[in-house]
C-alpha cells in the first residue's frame, strides 16, 4: 500500500522543472495507466487538520465571505474553498488562496493610455489580517499561495515559522502586505521549487545568500524576489540552482555586475534585473543562455556595447535594455532574433546607423529605439516587420524627409499600426497622403521637427486617432480642414507652427471627444457666436496669441473640467467676470497676460486667489495686491498699475504655511517699505519687485528666505547700507540691486556668505570705498556689475582667480536661471559672462 501511495504521488506532482530521457517517460506512462486502473474514493478530511483550517479562518479578515464553506458544519474541509487534499491519505496538501490584482484593472483613455484600478472593488474580495501560527501544523501542506492580498500581513513582517514547514514546495507571498526584512529561515525550506517574495513592497535584506547556501536544492524552477530593498551583490550561490527556469530580482537595490554565475544557468527562460544598480558590462556569455524567453536589464547603470553573441538568443520573446548607458552600435546579429515580439534599447548612448537586419524581426510588435544617438535614415528593410503596432524612434538624428519614412511603413505596416511617436528626430519636408493609409493609429506625435506644408485632406481618414502632435514643426494653412471630423481625438497638440486662419463653430463641432487642446504660437481667429458652447469638455487649453474678442471668452465658463488655461496675447479688453471663478474652481494653472484686462483686483480677482499658478502680468490691473490662500505657489502680476503698501498682503495673518515660490510683482506702482514679514513665506525661491517705489532698506526677515534664489529689486528708492539681511540667503544665486540710493562700503562677508552667487548686480548705487578682495571667493561668479558708484583703490588682482568668467556659458541660452515648479526664471539679461565696472 505505501508504494502504491508513493507511486500515485509521483503522478500527482510532476513539476515543469523535472527532466526525464526517453526510458524515464515509457515508465511513467506504464505507471500512469496503471494508476488510472486503481478504484477512486472520496478525499475524507482529517479532524485536526479540519481545526487547524478553522484556527487558520479566524485570523483572517474575508470581507467577501470567500470561505463561506470553511464553517464546522462542513465536515469535509477537503471540499473547501481553495483547499487540495491528497486523493488517498486525505493530508491537505494545497492552499490556494490568493487574489488576483490584476483582474480589477480596466483600460480606458482620458488625456492618454491608462489603467484604473478599482480599490474598492479589490478591497472587497482580498484577504487581510494576519497568518496563523497554527499553520506549521499542516505537517503535509507542499503549496501555499496567498498572493495579492495586499492587506494580509498590512505592518507585519513574514512570520519566521513559515521556515518550519519544510514540506512546502511551492511558496507565493508577492503582492502581500508585509514589511520589514525578510526572514533567513526562509532558507530553511530545502523542498523548495517555487519561491516568489516579491511585489514592490518594503521587504529588504542585506543579502539573499541563503538562497543558495541554505536551501541547498537544484530543483528550484522559480525564484522571485522583485519590488523589495535587498542589498548587496547578486549572490554567486545562485550557479547551484541549475535547473532554474524564472528569476527575477526586478526594483531591488542590487549594486554589483551582473555576475558569471548567472550565465551557467542553461535552463533559464525568464530573466529581470531591471530596476537595479547592477553596473560594468553585458558579457557575451550571457549569448550561452539559449532558452532565454524573456530578459529585462532595464533601469540599470550597464555600460560598453551590445554584445553580438545575443543574436544566439532565437527563442527571444522580450529584449528590454533600455536606461542604460550602453554605447557602440545596434549589433546586426539582433536581426537572428525572429521570435522577438518586443525589443527596447531606448534612452541609450546608442550610435551608428539602424542595421538593415532589424527587418528581419517578422514576429515584432512593438520597436523602441528612442533617446539615442542612432542617426541616419530609417532602412527599408523595416517595412518588412508588418506585425509592428508601436513604434519609438523619437530623439535620434535620422535627417529624413517624413514622406520617406511613411511611405517605407504605408505598404504593409501601415494597416495594423497603433502607436507612431518620431519626436524631435530632425524630420523634413512634407506630409502627403500616405498618411492617410494609416487608419488604425490611436497615437501620432511628430512634433520639434521641421516638417512643413498644410495637412493633407487624408489625415480624416485616421478616424482611430486619439493623441496627436504636431507641434514645434513648419505646418501652414488651416489645419481644421483635415481634422475636423476627428470625433475620437482626445488630445491635440499644434502649437508652435505657422498655421493661420479663421475657426468658426462649425470647424470645431465634431471634435466631440477632445480634452486636451494645444495650440498656442499660431496665427488664428476665433469667430463664434456670443452664445456658442463647445460639444467638447477640455482640461487643458493653451491658445496663446489667438485672436479671441474684445470680450472675455463667455464660453470659457462651460469648459467646467479646465485644470490648465492659457489665454495670454488673445487681444482680451475687459474685465474677468466674478461668475468665471465659481465655474472654473479646479483650475490650477491661468495665464491671462499680455491682454488689456482692466479693472480693480480687489474686485475682479477672486479674493484670496486660490489657483496654484497664476500669470496676470502685462495688463491693466489696478488697486491693492489681493490676498492669496496657502496653496498658490506662482504669482505674476507683473506689468500691472498695483498701487499703495505691500503690507496687507504680505503680513496678513494665514492659519496654514505659505507655498508660493515665485512672486514677480515687479513694473508695478508699490510704494512705502518692503514689509517686515517674510517669515510667512519661507518657500520663496524667487522675488521680483523692480521697478517699483520702495523706500528704506530691505527687512530683516528677509533673512529667513532660506530658499530664495532670485532676488530683484532694482530701480527702487532704497536707501542705507549694503542689506545685512542677506547673510542668511546663502541660496542665492542671482542678486540685482542696481539703480538705488545704497550707499556704505560692500561689506566683505558678500564674498564670503553667498558663495553660489553667480550673478551679482549693483550698478548705480552710491557704495564707496574699495572693492573686498573677498569676493574673489564667489567662485562661480560670471556676471558682476559694480559700474556708477563711488568705489576708489585697485581692481583686486586676484579677480584673475574668478574662473567661471573665462568658461563659456554652457547652456544653449545664455542667460543664467534659477528653476521653481514649471517656470524657468531667467534673472539675468546678459549675453555673456563679464564684469562691469
Amino acid at each position: 500500500m505505501q508504494k502504491q501511495e508513493a507511486l500515485i504521488q509521483l503522478s500527482c506532482f510532476i513539476y515543469p522543472c523535472v527532466i526525464m530521457n526517453s526510458s524515464s517517460i515509457y515508465i511513467l506512462v506504464f505507471v500512469q495507466l496503471w494508476l488510472f486502473s486503481l478504484p477512486c474514493r472520496e478525499s475524507v478530511c482529517i479532524p485536526s487538520e479540519r481545526e487547524t483550517l478553522l484556527k487558520f479562518k479566524n485570523n483572517l479578515n474575508d470581507p467577501s465571505n470567500r470561505l463561506w464553506s470553511w464553517n464546522p458544519n462542513n465536515t469535509n474541509c477537503c471540499h473547501w474553498y481553495g483547499v487540495l487534499c491528497h486523493n488517498l491519505t486525505s493530508h491537505l496538501l494545497q492552499l490556494h488562496l490568493n487574489t488576483s490584482p490584476s483582474a480589477f484593472y480596466h483600460d480606458y483613455y482620458d488625456d492618454g493610455f491608462y489603467r484604473r484600478f478599482d480599490e474598492e472593488a479589490y478591497r472587497r474580495w482580498s484577504f487581510g489580517g494576519e497568518i496563523s501560527p497554527c499553520l506549521a501544523d499542516l505537517k503535509h501542506l507542499n503549496y501555499l499561495d496567498l498572493s495579492g492580498n495586499y492587506l494580509l500581513g498590512a505592518g507585519m513582517a513574514i512570520p519566521s515559522f513559515l521556515g518550519t514547514m519544510t514540506s512546502l514546495t511551492h511558496l507565493n507571498l508577492s503582492h502581500t502586505g508585509f514589511y520589514g526584512k525578510i526572514p533567513p529561515q526562509i532558507g530553511n525550506l530545502s523542498n523548495l521549487v517555487y519561491l516568489d517574495l516579491g511585489g514592490y513592497s518594503d521587504l529588504f535584506a542585506e543579502n539573499v545568500e541563503w538562497v543558495s547556501m541554505d536551501i541547498q536544492i537544484e530543483e528550484t524552477c522559480s525564484l522571485q524576489f522583485r519590488g523589495n530593498e535587498i542589498q548587496g551583490p547578486i549572490p554567486v550561490g545562485i550557479r547551484n540552482l541549475t535547473l532554474l527556469q524564472n528569476l527575477d530580482l526586478s526594483q531591488n537595490s542590487f549594486s554589483s555586475s551582473i555576475p558569471d554565475c548567472l550565465y551557467g544557468l542553461h535552463r533559464l527562460k525568464y530573466l529581470d534585473l531591471r530596476g537595479n544598480n547592477l553596473h560594468g558590462t553585458i558579457s557575451d556569455a550571457l549569448g550561452n543562455l539559449t532558452s532565454l524567453v524573456e530578459l529585462h536589464l532595464l533601469y540599470n547603470q550597464l555600460e560598453g556595447t551590445i554584445p553580438t553573441s545575443l543574436g544566439n538568443l532565437t527563442s527571444l520573446v522580450e529584449l528590454d535594455l533600455s536606461n542604460n548607458q550602453l554605447e557602440g552600435t545596434i549589433p546586426p546579429s539582433l536581426g537572428n532574433l525572429t521570435s522577438l515580439v518586443r525589443l527596447d534599447l531606448s534612452y541609450s548612448q546608442l550610435e551608428g546607423n539602424i542595421p538593415t537586419s532589424l527587418g528581419n524581426l517578422t514576429s515584432l510588435v512593438e520597436l523602441d529605439l528612442s533617446y539615442s544617438q542612432l542617426e541616419g535614415n530609417i532602412p527599408t528593410s523595416l517595412g518588412n516587420v508588418c506585425n509592428l503596432r508601436v513604434i519609438g524612434l523619437s530623439y535620434l538624428k535620422l535627417n529624413q524627409q517624413v514622406n520617406e519614412l511613411l511611405e517605407i511603413l504605408a505598404p504593409c505596416i501601415s494597416h495594423g499600426l497603433t502607436r507612431l511617436a518620431v519626436q524631435s528626430s530632425q524630420l523634413s519636408g512634407n506630409l502627403t497622403d500616405h498618411i492617410g493609409a494609416f487608419k488604425n493609429i490611436v497615437l501620432l506625435d511628430f512634433s520639434n521637427n521641421s516638417i512643413g506644408g498644410a495637412l493633407p485632406r487624408s489625415f480624416g481618414k485616421l478616424s482611430s486617432l486619439r493623441y496627436l502632435n504636431l507641434s514645434i514643426n513648419k505646418f501652414s494653412g488651416n489645419p481644421f480642414e483635415s481634422l475636423g471630423s476627428l470625433s475620437k481625438l482626445s488630445s491635440l497638440y499644434i502649437d508652435g507652427n505657422l498655421f493661420h486662419g479663421l475657426v468658426k463653430e462649425d470647424d470645431l463641432a465634431n471634435l466631440t471627444s477632445l480634452t486636451e487642446f494645444g495650440a498656442s504660437g499660431n496665427n488664428f481667429t476665433l469667430k463664434v457666436g456670443p452664445n456658442w458652447r463647445p460639444n467638447f469638455r477640455l482640461s487643458y487649453l493653451d491658445v496663446t496669441s489667438w485672436q479671441l474678442s474684445p470680450n472675455f471668452p463667455s464660453w470659457i465658463q462651460s469648459q467646467n473640467k479646465l485644470e490648465y488655461v492659457g489665454l495670454s496675447n488673445t487681444g482680451i479688453f475687459d474685465s474677468i467676470p466674478t461668475q468665471m471663478w465659481e465655474t472654473l474652481p479646479q483650475v490650477l494653472y491661468l495665464n491671462l497676460s499680455h491682454n488689456h484686462i482692466h479693472g480693480e483686483s480687489g474686485t475682479t480677482l477672486k479674493n484670496p486667489i486660490s489657483i496654484p499658478v497664476i500669470d496676470l502680468s502685462s495688463n491693466h490691473l489696478c488697486g491693492k495686491l489681493p490676498y492669496l490662500s496657502s496653496d498658490v505657489s506662482q504669482l505674476d502680476l507683473s506689468s500691472n498699475s498695483i498701487s499703495e503698501s505691500m503690507n496687507d498682503f504680505l503680513c496678513n495673518d494665514q492659519d496654514e504655511p505659505m507655498q508660493l515660490q515665485f512672486l514677480n510683482l515687479a513694473s508695478n506702482n508699490l510704494s512705502g517699505e518692503i514689509p517686515d514679514c517674510w517669515m510667512n513665506w519661507t518657500f520663496l525661491v524667487n522675488v521680483n519687485l523692480q521697478s517699483n517705489h520702495f523706500v528704506g532698506n530691505l527687512p530683516q526677515s528677509m533673512g529667513s528666505l532660506a530658499e530664495l534664489q532670485s532676488l530683484q529689486i532694482r530701480n527702487n528708492t532704497l536707501s542705507g547700507i549694503f542689506p545685512t539681511s542677506l547673510k542668511k540667503n546663502n541660496q542665492l544665486i542671482s542678486l540685482d540691486l542696481r539703480e538705488n540710493n545704497l550707499s556704505g562700503s560692500i561689506p566683505t562677508w558678500v564674498g564670503e556668505k553667498l558663495l553660489n552667487v553667480k550673478i551679482l548686480l549693483l550698478r548705480s548705487n552710491s557704495f564707496t570705498g574699495h572693492i573686498p578682495n573677498e569676493i574673489c571667493q564667489m567662485s562661480l561668479l560670471q556676471v558682476l556689475d559694480l559700474a556708477q558708484n563711488n568705489l576708489s583703490g585697485n581692481i583686486p588682482s586676484c579677480f584673475s582667480n574668478l574662473s567661471a568668467m573665462t568658461l563659456k556659458n554652457q547652456s544653449t541660452d545664455p542667460h543664467i536661471y534659477s528653476q521653481a515648479q514649471f517656470f524657468m526664471l531667467y534673472t539675468s539679461e546678459y549675453s555673456i559672462v563679464s564684469v562691469l565696472l
